[in-house]
């Protein structure tokens, strides 16, 4: 029997491979240890099912930036021959975000994603995309992402799959729970998921959470100082890369781009120890 019901032991090697962009490659969680220095909520859940029953391995597809094209393009067929046992996927929040997204064709494309991976057999988990209240300039985008959020639903419920319904967290609505770019999850963000994703598996975990005093008050002109902050040292660099056609994800590989057996104890940093094996699997 599997660390959980969710999570059968069919008789051969148990892997987990995720895919996706930022949101899974844990941009937002930084690590300099680590491939790609960060960490993120995958890697916290890639442990937690190593030290609840070992013999898991790990592969981690996901890079920053990546659209919905790049991941079926790029890490489908590699992700499908790892033969995996557990499946993660969020794709699409870059599309979203591009002002020339055709929503019913990249919805089209995301349902022939989710069958494809749904028809290997493993459990596969889906996510919600959470409304991130960055700037009224976005606003315009919401009712994509409700759009997206209600068709994953549906297809989550279609091909049997653990659904994440990450727009449904309100513990996301504290900043403290974002990283200072405000689009990609702080630390805190990361673990908060992690602890999401394994509660939803039904695999046993520790993962503490910050318990915060309420968020101080900001003066106007510590908001104005933020938001100038926030404008160059993010935002203008986001739309100089749209017009240069560059993404931050361009000179990036797959964090764990092989399946790596887990430690059980050390976690995942001991695997970048000299002779703990770097990234092989």
């Amino acid at each position: 029997m599997g660390v959980s019901p969710l999570l059968p032991d069919r008789g051969r090697r148990r892997v987990f491979v995720a895919l996706g962009d930022s949101f899974t490659e844990g941009v937002g969680d930084r690590s300099s240890r680590l491939p790609n220095g960060v960490r993120g909520w995958a890697d916290r859940v890639a442990e937690k099912l190593a030290k609840a029953e070992p013999g898991w391995h790990y592969a981690n597809l996901a890079i920053r930036s990546k659209r919905l094209r790049h991941i079926v393009d790029e890490q489908l067929e590699q992700a499908l021959a790892m033969d995996p046992t557990l499946i993660t996927l969020y794709a699409g929040g870059n599309d979203i975000l591009d002002f020339g997204t055709d929503m019913d064709q990249l919805l089209a494309q995301y349902e022939e994603l989710v069958a494809r991976l749904a028809a290997t057999g493993a459990t596969l988990v889906l996510f919600t995309g959470f409304d991130v209240k960055v700037s009224a300039v976005l606003e315009p985008l919401k009712k994509r992402n409700t759009l997206y959020n209600r068709r994953v639903r549906e297809l989550a419920a279609k091909y049997g799959a653990v659904l994440v319904d990450y727009w449904c967290f309100e513990a996301f609505h504290d900043r403290r729970m974002w990283d200072i770019d405000r689009l990609h999850m702080s630390k805190a963000g990361h673990k908060y998921l992690a602890a999401q994703v394994l509660d939803h598996l039904g695999v046993p975990h520790k993962i503490s959470l910050t318990e915060w005093e309420p968020p101080a008050r900001m003066t106007l002109r510590d908001w104005e100082r933020r938001q100038r902050r926030w404008m160059n040292d993010w935002v203008l660099p986001l739309f100089g890369r749209k017009l240069r056609g560059v993404t931050l994800g361009d000179n990036l590989g797959p964090r764990w781009p092989q399946a790596v057996k887990v430690p059980r104890k050390g976690g995942l940093k001991k695997l970048m120890e000299p002779d703990g094996g770097g990234r092989a699997g």
